[in-house]
């Protein structure tokens, strides 16, 4: 008969430390999310912008406000690192970088590259 282990169990999340890739690994799926769902919104101002000369002077409006292009460099942002970080993973299923070392590099210079191709969105936008 088999005798079961009590298992400790860690539910603060405080104190649990993720390693590096494993954030970037998160994060990519949440910025999947966020490409995914702004899609829909992207599409909408599109859709507007080509239904006539009025259509396109309104969404001209709407994509001026700050809000609005604060929320643009967000959405492009995402993208560039779902995109990036993409290329890492697809790196990763190919054999490399699967040590921790090397993982962790591979990472940091992942969101080094993100972080010049937001800038370069943030001028894209502004």
């Amino acid at each position: 008969m088999k005798v079961k282990k009590p298992r400790p169990v860690n539910l603060d999340l405080q104190t649990i430390r993720f390693p590096l890739p494993a954030i970037a690994s998160i994060l990519h799926r949440v910025s999947g999310v966020i490409t995914f769902v702004s899609v829909a919104i992207l599409l909408w101002l599109l859709s507007i912008s080509l239904s006539s000369p009025e259509g396109f002077a309104s969404a001209a409006s709407i994509a001026d406000s700050f809000f609005v292009k604060f929320i643009l460099w967000g959405v492009l942002t995402a993208l560039f690192y779902h995109i990036v970080v993409g290329v890492r993973h697809l790196l990763m299923d190919m054999g490399y970088f699967e040590e921790m070392e090397t993982g962790i590099a591979s990472t940091k210079v992942s969101f080094v590259i993100v972080a010049v191709l937001s800038v370069f969105a943030g001028g894209l936008v502004w």
